[in-house]
């Protein structure tokens, strides 16, 4: 056995090396950060994991509870299905109040949850509002405007922020969240994002097809921040948290310059996730305020010709009886929106396994859709 050691110490020095050289150097980040501090996956309970900026909020307001609240039981049928996905939060908003609240997990409504891709529609939302403040001309403009670089690229010179958005950005850039190699999971625990999302060119003309890819929400979130000069955390607690009364601060995770996880990780109750759905199902009015226009907001809601399931960062589905819009992160985190039943539903847990439908929207966003339609 002694003999063997030295050379399987080699070997192993050996791989470690050309891992490191090869840029996957922050494999051995997200491990060692992973057995200091909680599961070896990516959770909706790991923002004590990384560095973050704080979502200041100001004279916090809580929903008003419905008359029948938590008054309904849910069916055998969601019941089940919140069981096998792992939820560990369900709130159901009805007419501005809170309906129906349940928790699992230990958590409760005071627990912050990554939002993961639900933050795309979040940061799709605070360009409506650097619009609004003249900070951007509008969605149309050139990302080449913020960063010149692009002028030089023979697709990119022709990215627009709308673009980054509905996904037709047309990066090198293959979503994949299933091994460590993969270029999300090097995303999730880079030191440097700007580093990484500037170092990947545009394949073809943008505007031409719908791929999703995260790389191009964090050139979003990068070129969002340049133009308005300031963290988008504060941009965030300043337009949306102080403004809607949220109940606690949020946190938005960094990596290790300061730059906002633009593509994932603001991480917040279920309670002021609703909020958010109620803002856009309001078209940006919130108590006779415009916080975003009414016009903006409907670009948000509105699906591509591309892609008739996905808006501005926004999922939708008009195949279903009941219409509905929806906010949609790894792991499966919702937002959903129903607007003829002014109907708001967040939803939260931890199953990689969701099966989704051709257009790739989860079948649990369909099944909380008609199960809680059914019950109010």
């Amino acid at each position: 056995m002694k003999k063997f050691l030295p050379a399987f110490l080699a070997g192993t020095s050996a791989v470690a090396a050309l891992i490191f050289l090869s840029g996957y150097g922050y494999i051995f980040k997200a491990a060692a950060l992973n057995l200091k501090k909680g599961p070896l996956t990516p959770s909706t309970d790991d923002e004590e994991k990384f560095p973050s900026n704080l979502v200041p909020t100001l004279h916090p307001e809580h929903w008003k509870k419905d008359v029948a609240y938590n008054s309904q039981n849910l069916s055998e049928t969601l019941i089940k299905d919140l069981k096998k996905t792992r939820a560990s939060s369900l709130v159901i908003i009805q007419n501005n109040k809170l309906l129906h609240e349940s928790y699992w997990k230990d958590h409760d409504s005071s627990s912050l949850m990554n939002s993961f891709s639900m933050a795309k529609g979040i940061l799709a939302i605070l360009t409506g509002c650097a619009i609004d403040d003249g900070y951007l001309e509008s969605e149309d403009q050139l990302v080449s405007s913020v960063f010149p670089e692009y002028k030089s690229s023979k697709y990119g010179q022709f990215l627009t922020f709308r673009h980054l958005m509905t996904m037709q950005a047309g990066f090198e850039w293959a979503e994949e969240y299933r091994h460590p190699f993969a270029p999300n999971s090097k995303q999730y625990f880079i030191e440097d994002l700007a580093e990484q999302a500037f170092g990947i060119e545009v394949k073809e003309m943008p505007g031409q097809h719908y791929e999703y890819q995260s790389v191009a929400a964090q050139i979003l979130g990068l070129a969002l921040k340049k133009a308005i000069g300031k963290k988008l955390a504060d941009y965030l607690s300043d337009k949306i948290w102080k403004p809607l009364g949220m109940e606690f601060p949020a946190k938005w995770s960094t990596d290790q310059h300061g730059m906002e996880k633009a593509f994932c990780c603001i991480h917040a109750t279920s309670r002021d996730f609703a909020k958010i759905g109620q803002l856009i199902m309001q078209e940006g009015n919130w108590k006779g305020q415009q916080l975003i226009s009414k016009e903006y907001c409907k670009k948000l809601s509105t699906p591509t010709s591309v892609n008739d399931a996905f808006c501005m960062s926004i999922w939708a589905n008009d195949d279903s009886e009941t219409k509905h819009r929806f906010f949609y992160g790894f792991l499966g985190q919702f937002i959903i929106m129903i607007p003829d039943k002014n109907l708001v539903i967040v939803k939260t847990g931890l199953y990689n396994r969701l099966e989704v439908d051709k257009k790739k929207r989860p079948h649990q966003v369909k099944i909380l859709v008609d199960e809680v339609s059914g019950m109010v």
